[in-house]
C-alpha cells in the first residue's frame, strides 16, 4: 500500500455561502485563509497558548476537508465553505490581526491527528458560550490558557489523545483521481486504493462482493466488485473506474469511516483487506492480527463476556483468550484459533454494532452541523454503559 501523506495546499478555494447556494468562489493562499478564519473566529487579545491551540484546530479542520475531498467528491468546485453551519468563518477581504498573522506563519503546516491514524483530525469547535459542542470550546481554551495550560494540553483537553504533525509538505492541490480510467488489466497503487476502498465499503453494503486479495491487479473479482458498487449507487454499470466512480468511492469511503467527523474510525486499517485471512492462531503477527484485535476490542465494549485486547499485532495469550470467549459466546467450538467460521462471526457482529450503534446519532452524537450544538451523554451499549473514564472503542478517547 502506498504511503498516504496529507499535504498542505498552496491555495484553497472557498465557497462564500452554504454548499448549495449560488454564491461565488474565491481561491486564496492557504496561509491567508487561515489568517482570515483565525481573525474572524478568535480574539487577538487572548493568551498565546489559546491562540495557538485554536489555530491548530482551524488548520486541521481545513486540511481534513482538503484531504477527504469532502466537497469535490460530491461534484462541487470548491474545497470548503465560509458557512459556519458546515465549516469555518471566512470573511472575504477582511484584514488580519498582526499577532495572529505571525502565529499562522509559524503553524500553518502543522495539524492534528489521532496516533496511528493518517488523516488530519476534523477538529470541530464552537464558541463555548452560546453554543457548546464535542470539540474545542474557544472561550474555554482561553480560560485554560489563563490557568497555565500550553496549547498541546488545551488541545488534548478537548480532543483527547492527539498528536501534532509538524512541517507537513506543501504542494499545489491535485485531484486524487489518477487522470485516466482504471479497468481490467490495470495495475499499481491506484488499483490498491480501489480494492481497499471497495472492501471497506462492502462492510456496510454486503451486496458488494469483497475482493479476496488486495494485490493491485484489476482482475475479474475487482471488476465484479466495481460493477456491484456502480449498480448500488446508480452509476454506469461498466466495471470501469472513471472519474465519477472514483469520486463515488472517495465519498462513500469517507462516509463509512467517518473521516470527516471528530469521532473518525480513521485510516488505521486503510491497507487491510477485510476478507478472511486463511486462519490465525497463537504466535501469528502482523496487520491481520491487528485487524482481528481491532474488531475484538469493539466487541468487548458491548459484550461483557469478551475481554478487551490491545491492537499490538501479536496473537498472544490475551488475543487467544478473547477469541475463545467470542467462540463460546457465538456457540462455536472453543479452540482459540480464528478459523473462517470464527472470523465471519466476529466480523458480522462487529459490522452490526458499527452500523447500528456507532452510526446512531443518539448513541454516538457527532458534532451537529447546524451550530455544532451536540452534547456529550453517557453512551448506551447492548453489553454495558460507557461511563466517565472509559475509552471509546474506536477512537480510544476517554469518555468525559
Amino acid at each position: 500500500m502506498p504511503t498516504v501523506i496529507p499535504f498542505v495546499p498552496q491555495s484553497i478555494t472557498v465557497h462564500l455561502g452554504a454548499p448549495d447556494t449560488a454564491a461565488p468562489n474565491v481561491t486564496v493562499p492557504f496561509t491567508d485563509y487561515v489568517k482570515n478564519v483565525a481573525s474572524s473566529e478568535i480574539y487577538p487579545t487572548w493568551e498565546p497558548s489559546a491562540l495557538r491551540a485554536n489555530i491548530n484546530a482551524i488548520v486541521s479542520f481545513a486540511l481534513n476537508r482538503v484531504y477527504t475531498e469532502f466537497y469535490r467528491s460530491r461534484g462541487y468546485d470548491f474545497d470548503i465553505t465560509n458557512n459556519t453551519a458546515y465549516d469555518q468563518a471566512y470573511v472575504n477581504g477582511r484584514s488580519y490581526f498582526e499577532n495572529i498573522s505571525q502565529i499562522v506563519d509559524e503553524l500553518f503546516n502543522d495539524y492534528l491527528r489521532r496516533p496511528g491514524f493518517v488523516e488530519p483530525l476534523a477538529a470541530k469547535f464552537c464558541n463555548g458560550t452560546t453554543v457548546t459542542c464535542q470539540g474545542l470550546s474557544q472561550w474555554g481554551s482561553q480560560n485554560l490558557a489563563r490557568q497555565g495550560l500550553n496549547s498541546t494540553q488545551i488541545l488534548r483537553n478537548y480532543y483527547g489523545n492527539v498528536e501534532i504533525v509538524n512541517d507537513a509538505p506543501i504542494r499545489g492541490i491535485t485531484s486524487s483521481y489518477p487522470g485516466t480510467p482504471l479497468r481490467r488489466g490495470s495495475t499499481g497503487p491506484n488499483v490498491v486504493i480501489i480494492q481497499t476502498s471497495l472492501n471497506r465499503i462492502a462492510q456496510n453494503y454486503p451486496a458488494i462482493p469483497k475482493i479476496p486479495t488486495v494485490d493491485g491487479i484489476f482482475g475479474s473479482r475487482t471488476e465484479a466488485s466495481v460493477r456491484a458498487f456502480q449498480q448500488i449507487f446508480g452509476l454506469t454499470d461498466d466495471g470501469i473506474v472513471g472519474k465519477a466512480t472514483w469520486y463515488a468511492l472517495v465519498r462513500l469511503y469517507t462516509a463509512v469511516t467517518m473521516l470527516s467527523e471528530l469521532r473518525s474510525q480513521g485510516q488505521r486499517f486503510y491497507a487491510i483487506d477485510w476478507s478472511y485471512p486463511n486462519g490465525l492462531g497463537p504466535g501469528d503477527r502482523g496487520n491481520k492480527v491487528r485487524h482481528l484485535q481491532y474488531m475484538l476490542s469493539l466487541l468487548s465494549a458491548y459484550i461483557e463476556e469478551i475481554p478487551s485486547v490491545s491492537t499490538d499485532g501479536i496473537y498472544g495469550a490475551d488475543t487467544e483468550n478473547a477469541v475463545r470467549a467470542a467462540q463460546s459466546w457465538f456457540g462455536l467450538p472453543v479452540t482459540g484459533i480464528t478459523d473462517s467460521a470464527t472470523w465471519d462471526e466476529i466480523y458480522d457482529q462487529f459490522s452490526g454494532i458499527e452500523n447500528a450503534t456507532l452510526r446512531n446519532a443518539e448513541t454516538f452524537p457527532s458534532t451537529a452541523r447546524s451550530g455544532y450544538n451536540a452534547t456529550t451523554t453517557q453512551t448506551q451499549s447492548p453489553g454495558r454503559t460507557l461511563q466517565t473514564g472509559d475509552r471509546d472503542p474506536i477512537s480510544q478517547e476517554v469518555v468525559r
